[in-house]
């Protein structure tokens, strides 16, 4: 798709929460849906993460970590995907549910494997039957800024026909998927809808429920970017006022937060320690002369026995709402098919919201590009800093040096803050 075209299915976040057997009461709640807004949360008791580490705020999915939005399930040893399948009274399904199960399975599963370090597995367990909702796809008018009556329509009427054959109380996530050859289908609709409060459903509350639209086959890696929002992760593209020109301003290729099509579409360290897949120890926190020299771990290596292995971010705090994280990218992994690798420097705020830019990469090469017919946005995809370079990062007193990079793969940094 050209660059100058939003990814087709990206997820625009929604918010509310969901599915009681008492259907009816859910009327209310699904008509005060808000399109954007899930407040801040409660934070779980965890210890303060570190003098380098963010506070989280009241932004809508903070970049802040020191402590854990409660109300979103953390993505610690495993959590189970229920997956219903919503087929139309217009249209005939074409492909089967199995079939759409494996679009996105085990490929999902594996990517957040692989990003965790084996510390994470996200279970699917999909229905084998299609539920037939009550009206047909065109009423529904689904689309991209889905209006929110016949968004609440169509969650309604979804709820209400899986009740009998669903126990939600048995997940952790849940996954809508409409059949993707209805006329009325719109992958751009593809998001998470979050409830403005949750419901009780099979005597338990259903927070938030993802509502996939897809194509057969679907975009890249677009159910682990919707799924990362499950997880209290933000959106990171930019999207512009004219809805034309560039989307991948911000980050480029080097997170699926960014784009699911992206060349290096791992998560960023800074995302992994929020997630709980980095420990401490792991995160090299510089504060000054002394604390600079440091042999970072490749972001997207493996690990042994579920432990991630050695350090993977450097973090300079930059301010009381900003950091400069730095981290070691290289061809593996999740990051395999990654354009360029080295050292990539990116800023990180706590204040700014999902879609606001709360991280934004540092470009090292500032006058050229690299993989123009490939790259979600070739400006950014030569932005690592390579061996024997230095960069100073724009506006910040910190200076980024990679002095050497091992047979293994390490790569020793000096950061001068």
């Amino acid at each position: 798709m050209p660059r100058q075209h939003p990814p087709r299915g990206l997820p625009r976040e929604g918010e509310s929460s969901p599915r009681a057997r008492s259907v009816a009461a859910t009327l209310t709640s699904l008509a005060a849906l808000a399109a954007t807004s899930l407040v801040a949360g409660p934070a779980s008791a965890e210890p303060f993460a570190g003098p380098c580490a963010l506070e989280r705020t009241s932004a809508h999915h903070s970049e802040g970590l020191d402590s854990w939005n409660a109300a979103y399930p953390k993505p610690e040893r495993s959590l189970d995907a229920l997956m219903v399948f919503l087929s139309f009274p217009d249209s005939v399904p074409l492909v089967t549910p199995e079939e759409l199960t494996a679009d996105y399975f085990p490929t999902t599963s594996r990517f957040f494997e692989r990003a965790s370090y084996g510390r994470f597995v996200l279970k699917p367990h999909p229905q084998r039957d299609w539920i037939e909702m009550p009206e047909d796809s065109l009423s529904y008018e689904i689309e991209r800024d889905w209006d929110a009556a016949h968004r609440s329509a169509y969650l309604r009427d979804a709820l209400k026909a899986s009740d009998p054959s669903v126990d939600f109380s048995k997940y952790d996530i849940v996954y809508f998927v409409a059949d993707p050859d209805a006329p009325g289908v719109d992958s751009d609709a593809t998001k998470v809808v979050n409830f403005d409060r949750p419901l009780r459903a099979d005597g338990t509350e259903v927070k938030r429920i993802v509502t996939v639209f897809e194509q057969h086959p679907p975009d890249r890696n677009v159910l682990a970017h919707e799924t990362g929002h499950v997880f209290d992760l933000p959106d990171l593209y930019h999207r512009p006022q004219d809805g034309k020109g560039d989307w991948d301003t911000y980050v480029g290729d080097w997170d699926v937060m960014g784009s699911q099509f992206g060349l290096a579409p791992d998560l960023f360290g800074w995302h992994k320690w929020k997630l709980g897949w980095l420990d401490p120890q792991q995160v090299h926190c510089v504060q000054g002369e002394g604390d600079g020299l440091v042999t970072l771990e490749p972001l997207s290596g493996t690990a042994v026995a579920g432990q991630s292995g050695g350090t993977r971010l450097a973090v300079v705090r930059t301010g009381r709402d900003s950091a400069i994280a730095i981290e070691a990218r290289g061809a593996g992994g999740n990051d395999r098919a990654t354009c360029t690798e080295g050292v990539l420097i990116y800023r990180v705020r706590n204040e700014t919201a999902s879609g606001g830019g709360p991280v934004e990469v540092v470009d090292a090469h500032p006058g050229s590009e690299a993989c123009w017919d490939e790259s979600v946005y070739p400006p950014l995809a030569d932005a690592p800093v390579r061996v024997g370079e230095s960069f100073t990062v724009p506006g910040e007193s910190v200076k980024v040096q990679v002095l050497d990079r091992s047979r293994s793969g390490s790569w020793t940094v000096k950061v001068t803050a």
